[in-house]
């Protein structure tokens, strides 16, 4: 008798099944969300602004509880008993530092905090931490500047390193929540490249979000849209550009169709919530409906 082999696809590594959340004064900030994120994978969230999309980053991190539904890091449901917590980076907006730390001190914070580098910290620090981090500083041009303190680096300067710091530890899951959006449109550039570059190199597991929708078609391998509050992923596009990207190829017609078509469906959605919210009529773009 022939045994047939049953091939099972893996798991993902994120997973939010049926999630809503509902904050105190009543509002509901997610309506029954699903999203499923594999191992490796670059996820970009967008859309209208309070849609969700820093709620979907806090539940991950388990700084937020669900109203309904579960969230699934590797295998097991965040914050329930004997559950493992994950190594998780992040990285914000504003690059916070501890102004009387050195950069080079400040990036490895992390390894001061989180298990198991916690124990090995005070007989590592001067040895292979620093050397660490002092790898991850030159992987992003800040060769040199590891002593320096933070007052002493331009913004641009202290989001690579608040970036080296989000990865000092190797975590599995990077999360991103506007990065690079308090900078000028150069800098942002550059920083794009530096990113991609980490990605490339350690594969952690990112979720970002951001409002640029070049950022987002620059960086991901995936890009999910979401509706206007209360917020649901509304399209899940693959990204199937060639990596690396360059600045050159974001010029392309096909990058710039896909970042038109983002606009329109973001659009979309911003004026149906309009419509849904305050019963108003709302003129759209020349070829989209609600």
């Amino acid at each position: 008798m022939n045994q047939q082999t049953t091939a099972f696809a893996p798991r993902p590594l994120i997973e939010l099944s049926g999630v809503s959340v509902r904050y105190g004064g009543g509002t509901i900030a997610l309506d029954k969300t699903d999203l499923k994120i594999d191992q490796g994978e670059f996820v970009a969230l967008v859309g209208p602004s309070g849609c969700g999309k820093s709620t979907i980053l806090k539940l991950v991190a388990g700084l937020l509880e669900t109203t309904t539904g579960g969230v699934i890091i590797g295998g097991r449901e965040v914050g329930a008993a004997g559950s493992q917590p994950r190594k998780i980076g992040l990285a914000f907006q504003n690059p916070t530092m501890l102004p009387w730390l050195s950069i080079r001190d400040n990036v490895m914070m992390p390894l001061k905090i989180v298990e198991p580098y916690r124990q090995q910290y005070r007989n590592k620090k001067k040895g292979e931490f620093r050397e660490r981090a002092d790898a991850l500083l030159e992987q992003v041009g800040l060769r040199g500047f590891g002593d320096k303190r933070p007052w002493q680096l331009s913004g641009g300067m202290l989001q690579r390193a608040s970036l080296c710091r989000a990865l000092i530890h190797e975590p599995d899951i990077l999360l991103l929540d506007e990065p690079f959006g308090a900078l000028d449109q150069f800098t942002r550039e550059e920083l794009w490249d530096t990113m991609q570059a980490l990605w490339i190199a350690k594969r952690p597991t990112v979720l970002l979000v951001t409002h640029d929708l070049r950022e987002s078609a620059y960086l991901a391998s995936r890009i999910c849209v979401m509706s206007s509050r209360p917020g649901r992923i509304i399209q899940d596009t693959q990204v199937c550009f060639a990596r690396p990207r360059t600045l050159e190829s974001s010029y392309a017609p096909e990058f710039g169709a896909l970042v038109h078509q983002l606009r329109m469906r973001i659009a979309e959605a911003r004026a149906d919530g309009d419509i849904r919210e305050r019963g108003v009529t709302v003129s759209l773009p020349e070829g989209v409906t609600p």
